[in-house]
């Protein structure tokens, strides 16, 4: 019988690099989405619906990749806990991209037709990714002020 050394796994530091690069983005496609969403219904051209159109899949596609590293980190990895704060963000970023997705679909309709529920949806998917973004700031600010006591 061979003995194996034991190898210590350490915690990815790409994987968060990642996280913290590319989570902001869909925030700001959406928050883009919602501003077109308003100019179009206000001025009914039609360039802002498919500007609008645009950024909100622009912002699902590229909401993918943090979204799948929140995953495992919060519900795979058994390496250190999750607190509850950070289940609550995953929750409100889950719920925020289903609003976003039938965003995207109400997007696919025929010019003003998609008025108003575009941006109703558009002012649920910011306000769940604002709450969430507020939520994990408070935290963070909490364990930094932990950390200076």
């Amino acid at each position: 019988m061979s003995a194996r050394p034991v190898v210590a796994r350490h915690p990815s530091r790409i994987a968060p690099a990642i996280f913290e690069l590319m989570n902001p983005v869909p925030y700001g496609l959406f928050v883009g989405t919602l501003i077109f969403d308003i100019t179009y219904m206000s001025t009914r051209n039609v360039f802002w619906g498919k500007g609008a159109a645009w950024l909100v899949t622009a912002g699902l596609i590229i909401a993918i990749v943090p979204r799948l590293l929140n995953l495992g980190h919060v519900w795979l990895q058994r390496r250190r806990a999750v607190s509850r704060i950070e289940r609550i963000d995953f929750w409100l970023n889950l719920l925020a991209i289903v609003a976003a997705i039938v965003n995207a679909f109400v997007h696919s309709r025929d010019a003003y037709a998609m008025v108003p529920e575009n941006v109703v949806l558009s002012v649920i998917t910011v306000v769940l990714l604002s709450i969430a973004h507020v939520v994990m700031a408070m935290d963070r600010l909490g364990l930094a002020e932990a950390a200076h006591e």
